[in-house]
């Protein structure tokens, strides 16, 4: 399965955006963009996504297309590291709440300048697990 690209930059740039103003004006904002990373993994289905398909201007399958499974992991990722960040923030830690949420900025950031950190990850590993059965 695909994802129309718009759609991954719209989900990118709305983690870049919340967690951002979490940094900037409270961390207890990183849980917007945490609540729907964990929503997503659960239900495979992307809520900013799911509304960001209605301001699509052409059918889905003109745009350039996306991998979901890339998608999800990189989901995971971001995920994990704002859970991260609200633990340490939360247990009076601010010095890694701000490295873990950063992280994602980058990551994310990055993603919208055209590399992806978690598909090289993913691709890494897929190779290491390939060559640990040969």
């Amino acid at each position: 399965m695909t994802i129309p690209k718009p759609l991954v930059q719209t989900n990118q740039a709305f983690i870049v955006v919340t967690v951002l103003a979490a940094l900037l004006l409270h961390p207890a904002i990183l849980l917007l963009p945490f609540a729907v990373g964990v929503y997503t993994l659960m239900t495979k289905k992307n809520p900013v996504i799911q509304f960001s398909r209605r301001f699509l201007k052409k059918p889905m399958a003109e745009y350039q297309q996306e991998d979901k499974d890339q998608q999800l992991f990189n989901q995971w990722i971001a995920t994990i590291c704002l859970g991260l960040s609200l633990v340490f923030f939360t247990l009076g830690i601010p010095l890694l709440g701000y490295a873990f949420s950063i992280m994602v900025i980058i990551a994310a950031g990055v993603a919208l300048m055209g590399y992806c950190i978690g598909c090289t990850i993913r691709y890494r590993y897929m190779m290491w697990k390939h060559n640990r059965t040969a």
